[in-house]
């Protein structure tokens, strides 16, 4: 046997070993509402890796959306389209920046639940600034760089001692190289209606948080007649804590069924 041939069984032998170890989703339940997250800034889709494979044990359709983080519009607009591909109900769930994109993006008939991860929970005409008023700034924003163009990033200081400060530096380093920079203008830019207003509501916040202080996040659960729960972990829950932050996403999916 030559030697491509020696390569290639290798590698099937390889893949089959990945594949044995990795866990079976369920096929999706068409009864069940579809899970569409929007995640943050700093980030992309990926950031809910494993969270994902949680919800689709559970036979859910689950959809990341990938914002283009370029505006709010914009990015409630690649909510908007993941929403109305979905074959029916959806509980629609956001990280951080995540939490303005479904505050207007909710406001679809299809949504049943919106599910609120350490995110920014505004009212209508509110901006990622208004609903901060009287809160202290969290420690990670002062890490914060911008690009030639208005793009900001966090440093990789503010990713491993703020955004993640509860995940490995191998993981921190990954997640500081593949964040999704932001437009800072998208900060100052209000939420036209909140869905929060006729949607059932919940809240999970992150204890340890350094991005939007805790404190914050209990006022806006408040605010918003949320389910609050808790858990004690960074900004990121859904990397650190992703079995607390799937139950909460699951109870939303049982109270919309």
């Amino acid at each position: 046997m030559n030697i491509v041939k020696l390569a290639a069984l290798g590698l099937t032998a390889s893949i089959v070993a990945a594949s044995a170890g990795a866990a079976t989703p369920a096929a999706p339940d068409s009864a069940k509402p579809s899970v569409v997250i929007v995640h943050g800034a700093f980030a992309d889709g990926s950031d809910w890796a494993k969270v994902v494979p949680l919800l689709q044990a559970k036979g859910l359709n689950v959809v990341a959306v990938q914002n283009p983080l370029s505006s709010l519009a914009d990015d409630v607009a690649a909510a908007k389209r993941a929403i109305d591909a979905q074959p029916g109900k959806v509980v629609l769930v956001g990280h951080s920046w995540g939490g303005m994109v479904i505050t207007e993006a909710g406001d679809n008939p299809k949504v049943a639940g919106l599910v609120y991860v350490a995110a920014f929970a505004p009212d209508a005409g509110q901006s990622v600034g208004d609903v901060g008023k009287g809160f202290a700034p969290g420690a990670g924003l002062a890490h914060l760089k911008a690009d030639g163009g208005g793009f900001l990033s966090l440093t990789q200081e503010g990713m491993s001692k703020h955004f993640a400060q509860d995940l490995p530096a191998a993981a921190t380093a990954v997640m500081a190289a593949t964040q999704g920079p932001i437009q800072a203008k998208a900060f100052e830019q209000k939420v036209s209606v909140a869905a929060w207003k006729q949607k059932p509501s919940w809240y999970l916040v992150a204890d340890n948080d350094h991005m939007i202080v805790p404190e914050q996040q209990r006022a806006m659960a408040k605010a918003i007649n949320a389910k609050v729960s808790s858990v004690a972990s960074s900004h990121v829950p859904q990397q650190s804590q992703p079995a607390q932050v799937a139950a909460v996403i699951l109870d939303a999916v049982q109270a919309a069924r």
